[in-house]
């Protein structure tokens, strides 16, 4: 009876007559119960979207805030590893200094003819 791209979304009912009359009766109370029906369904999903619009608002919230708190651990980060390698430097320095050091002390060993004896730490 219909076409095969038309189906009607409200409820109809063939009018009796010849078998070529495609008029259909349609139901007017579903017009009149509709309104309410599609007024439930607005409110219903406006009250969605606006839970949903709170959740959107409270997980940006909390991306700020975990966004500044990543922002501030890496600052520490970036001065931790300042300071590591600063000591580094340091310790390059005192090493290279023992070294010259331990190198004089046995040019003096040499030279008095102390006898050179490592303890077990090396030295």
């Amino acid at each position: 009876m219909y076409p095969y791209y038309y189906y009607p979304t409200y409820p109809v009912t063939p009018i009796e007559g010849d078998g070529y009359n495609n008029m259909m009766e349609v139901d007017e109370e579903y017009f009149y119960r509709q309104p309410a029906a599609l007024e439930r369904r607005v409110t219903q999903l406006e009250r969605q979207n606006e839970r949903q619009s709170e959740e959107l608002t409270r997980q940006n919230n909390e991306i700020g805030r975990l966004n500044q708190e990543i922002r501030r651990i890496n600052q520490e980060i970036r001065r931790l590893n300042g300071e590591v390698t600063r000591l580094n430097d340091v310790n390059q320095q005192q090493t290279r200094r023992l070294q010259r050091l331990n190198q004089r002390l046995r040019n003096v060993e040499n030279r008095l003819n102390i006898p050179f004896t490592a303890n077990e730490d090396g030295f």
